[in-house]
C-alpha cells in the first residue's frame, strides 16, 4: 500500500469513518452500507383523496443531501453497541433471558427500543436519527409514490405486514424483500419494524412547515414513527403515513435506522495558498 493511500485511510479512521473506495461508505463502529440521497425537491404528504388530515397539504419540499442506512438497525448491530457502552438491553421478545443468548435473530431488526435508545445508538455510531422529511424522501423518491416500490398493491413479495406475532417467525431479516426496495435502494421502509425519526409530532405541522429542510416542531409530547410494522394494515405502510408515540414507548414492532449529513468535500488548495 503506498504512502498516500495509507495516509488517507489513517485520516478516515481518525474521523471515525472508513473510506469506501469500492462501494457505499461505512462507519467504523457501525459498518452498514449507507445510501446517499442527493439534494433536491420531492413531493411530501398526501392529497385530500388519498391520505389523513395530518399528512396534508401535499406539496414540494427541498432537502439538502444526506445519507441514510440501507437497512434497519439489527439485533447484532445493537448488541455490539450494548457490549461497547453498557447501555440497557431491550426486552427479549423471543423468550426469557438475554438477547445475547438467542440464536438466529442477528439480522432481524432490533425492536423494543425507545426513542432515546435509538438516538443514543446513532450518536455512538457517529450518526443521528433521520428527520421525518428525510425518511419520507428516502422511502418514496421524488414523485410522491404511495409505497417504496411504487403504486402497486402491497403483497408478501414487497412488505412484511398485516400479521400476528409468532415469535421468531414474525420479523424478517433485513433486506429479505428486494422487490419492496425504495427508489434509492433503501430496504424495508414499509413494514417489518416501524422506525423512530428525529421530529416531534404535531398534527398540523405540515400546514406550517418550511419548504426547505423541515425539522419538525421545536417541542412536543410525542415523537414521529414512520413506516409501519409487521402488524400494520395497508393504510399505515404507505410512504406518507405518519405514526407517533411517547419517546419512552417500546413495542415489539418499533425499531429505527440512522442517518447523517453528507461529509463536506475539502476544497482544493491552490498553489501559493498553503
Amino acid at each position: 500500500m503506498n504512502a498516500i493511500l495509507m495516509t488517507t485511510l489513517t485520516m478516515c479512521i481518525l474521523l471515525g469513518q472508513v473510506a469506501a473506495f469500492a462501494g457505499p461508505p461505512v462507519l467504523a463502529r457501525d459498518s452498514v452500507s449507507m445510501v446517499t440521497i442527493s439534494e433536491g425537491s420531492f413531493i411530501r404528504g398526501s392529497g385530500a383523496e388519498d391520505g389523513r388530515a395530518d399528512e396534508r397539504p401535499r406539496r414540494t419540499v427541498y432537502l439538502d443531501a444526506f445519507m441514510i442506512d440501507k437497512y434497519e438497525v439489527t439485533n447484532a448491530r445493537y448488541l455490539r453497541f450494548i457490549a461497547d457502552t453498557g447501555h440497557k438491553e431491550p426486552f427479549n421478545v423471543y423468550g426469557t433471558g438475554s438477547l445475547f443468548d438467542v440464536k438466529g435473530i442477528g439480522n432481524f431488526p432490533v425492536v423494543q427500543v425507545t426513542w432515546h435508545d435509538a438516538a443514543d445508538y446513532c450518536q455512538w455510531a457517529g450518526k443521528r436519527l433521520p428527520t421525518e422529511a428525510e425518511w419520507e424522501k428516502a422511502a418514496r423518491g421524488t414523485d410522491g409514490q404511495h409505497y417504496p416500490w411504487g403504486n402497486a398493491t402491497p403483497s408478501a413479495h414487497h412488505v412484511n405486514y398485516d400479521r400476528d406475532w409468532t415469535g421468531k417467525g414474525t420479523l424478517l431479516p433485513v433486506g429479505s424483500l428486494p422487490e419492496g426496495v425504495s427508489p434509492y435502494g433503501v430496504h424495508d421502509m414499509s413494514g417489518n419494524a416501524r422506525e423512530w425519526v428525529q421530529d416531534w409530532y404535531a398534527k398540523d405541522y405540515y400546514q406550517v412547515a418550511p419548504d426547505r429542510n423541515p425539522k419538525g416542531p421545536e417541542t412536543g409530547l410525542l415523537k414521529v414513527i414512520r413506516g409501519g410494522s409487521w402488524h400494520s394494515f395497508d393504510s399505515d405502510i404507505r410512504t406518507a403515513a405518519r405514526g407517533k408515540g411517547g419517546f419512552a414507548l417500546k413495542t415489539h414492532g418499533t425499531g429505527f435506522r440512522c442517518a447523517m449529513d453528507v461529509p463536506a468535500t475539502p476544497r482544493p488548495v491552490k498553489r501559493g495558498q498553503e
